[in-house]
Parts: structure tokens; sequence; C-alpha cells
């Protein structure tokens, strides 16, 4: 037998008082006796009366959804960063949207124009969100906070990780270490993290050093790729260090090292970026540079919930600050 779910008639014919006086009680008005609101609490949750959200969403125009695009769902660094947006929405009363674009661009544009009128406001976290991209792809009148992005003259709230500064003193590290031979294992060349990683590795360098590339992707499969080229060199022609550009490439880039014989850090020194969990627990554990994931994640939410309450927009930038940990992977005091 199919039970028909209780409605808000319902609520206020049990109740003895009017629909208006249902709804004003269960959202919260002023204007209603407290002992009839306790009335109407009581006979809605005997009846186990759910109201309609997009019945309320067309009363009072919000949805309290948020929306949150990300360029992957896969992998610590994102499940860290959508445990920090889902905590503080969770602690505002808000739910959560989450799409990945796959990082395609078409998709991202696609995700984006599919939240509008579904989401009271969005995280934007995408490779492709420049200027023109958001221009052409965001509401105007949907309020956002961009992650990491690469824009010139942000309209939005940016929350950004100083990810020059990071790798600038990483890369200065591995030298102060004594390593000469220093290579960096990059990103997607359209990634503006990536970009600049490579730029503070650049930085880094001694003066007359030439820098050493190797092509990356941010994926596992890109770090035993890279891998697998320097096993191809001659020992001597190696590098004595790779900083590569997140945790999960280095992780690749050191299974296929110690499978190839390689002493890390003994033979080369590795070096990453993130902190994800798994960067203590691999062994040799990883020097990378601490990356507040979970909290980026928690202040892009608590900064566009804080928007939507004020109905105000800020467009600065906070740029969050990285720490380095000094982990067995790199060695120490090599001269």
């Amino acid at each position: 037998m199919t039970i028909t779910p209780a409605t808000i008639k319902d609520v206020a014919r049990v109740a003895g008082v009017s629909v208006a006086t249902v709804s004003r009680a269960l959202n919260g008005a002023e204007n209603v006796l407290p002992h009839t609101r306790q009335r109407i609490v009581d006979v809605a949750r005997e009846l186990r009366y759910s109201p309609s959200g997009a019945a309320r969403s067309l009363i009072t125009r919000r949805t309290d959804t948020i929306g949150a695009l990300l360029p992957d769902l896969h992998g610590e660094f994102f499940s860290e960063l959508i445990r920090g947006i889902d905590q503080a929405a969770r602690a505002r009363g808000l739910h959560l949207l989450l799409s990945s674009s796959h990082d395609d661009a078409d998709e991202a544009a696609a995700a984006l124009r599919a939240m509008n009128g579904r989401v009271d406001g969005l995280v934007v976290m995408s490779p492709h969100a420049d200027d023109d991209f958001l221009s052409q792809n965001l509401p105007p009148a949907l309020p956002a906070v961009l992650l990491n992005s690469g824009v010139r003259q942000p309209t939005q709230r940016v929350f950004a990780i100083d990810n020059f500064g990071g790798a600038r003193a990483m890369t200065e590290h591995l030298v102060r270490t004594g390593r000469r031979r220093l290579a960096f294992l990059g990103g997607p060349a359209a990634n503006f993290e990536a970009r600049e990683r490579e730029r503070g590795y650049r930085a880094g360098l001694p003066a007359g050093t030439q820098p050493w590339l190797l092509e990356g992707d941010f994926s596992e499969a890109g770090g035993e790729r890279a891998g697998a080229q320097l096993l191809a060199l001659p020992a001597a022609e190696r590098p004595d260090a790779v900083f590569a550009a997140n945790d999960i490439m280095a992780v690749g880039l050191l299974g296929t090292l110690v499978a190839g014989g390689v002493r890390v850090p003994d033979d080369i020194a590795l070096a990453g970026f993130d902190d994800i969990p798994i960067s203590r627990y691999v062994s040799p554990a990883l020097t990378t540079m601490r990356v507040p994931i979970a909290d980026l994640g928690e202040q892009a939410l608590d900064a566009l919930a804080d928007a939507l309450e004020s109905n105000a927009t800020d467009a600065s930038t906070t740029v969050m600050p990285v720490q380095l940990i000094v982990r067995r992977s790199c060695g120490a005091g090599r001269t």
C-alpha cells in the first residue's frame, strides 16, 4: 500500500490553524505565539511532514544549496578539499552540489550553466577559469568564490595557495642540501597552479643554472612515466633530485625509481607539493610542501555564505601560506 506524504494542509488541519500560520511557524517567523509554534512543530513531527524545498525556494528565492565545480573528484587532494567545503556547508545548514569538469573546458562551461538556478552560489576551481571563460559562462548575478584561479582582474572573492613561494622555497631547500642537478616534474601546461609552481622552481635555482623540466600531468601515472624516462638514462646522467609539482606524481615516481634499483634519497632525492595523507606513509616518507587543503575549502565556503547573507560582493584575494615539511625522501645535510 502506498502511503501519501503529509502536506502542509494536513498539518494545519490537525493543529487547528491556517496554512499560513503553519508556514510562518516552520520558517521561523516571529509573529507566531510560542505555544502555537510548539503545537505545529509537534504535529509536523508526528505526521512526518517534510516541507517542499522547491516550494519554499519559490517563496524565499533561495535553494540553500551551494555548487562546487572542481577539475576532478578523484584523489586525496580533492577528497580533502571536498571535506573542508562540506563541513563548512553543513555548519551553515547548507547543502552541497558537486560537479567535476574532468579537466575539460567544455564540461566546465556546461556545468556552470547547468547549476544556474539550482544553487545560491558557487565555489569554482578550474584551470580554465580565466577572465574570458568566466565572463562567458558564469551568470553575472550568481555569487562565486574562485580557488587558485588565474584571473587577472577578479570580480569575485579569490582564495589562492602560495604556489610560487612554496615551490621556490622547496627548490632552495633542495639546493641547500647539496643537490645541483635538480629536475622539475611539472603539471598540465594549461594549469595555473602548475605554471606557478614551475615559476617558483625556476626562481629558486642558483643563478646560471639551466632548468631541467620533465613533463607531467598531476597523476600517479605521470610520475611513473617520468620515472621510466629517468631509468632509461645512464646513472651518471640522471638528476640528483626531482621536485614533483604535486605529491601524487612524486608517489608514482618514487615507486618506479625504487623498483628500478634507484636509492632514494642517496642516488636521487625526491620532493612533492600538497602534503596529501599518503605522503607520510610511503617509504621513504616524502618531503613536501604542506597545503592547508581542507582549510582552503572551508574558508572559501564561509566567504561565499557570508556574501550571500550580506548580499555584498567582495573581490579581494586571500593567499594562503604553505609550509615546508622535511622527511627522509630528500636526505639532509648532503654536501
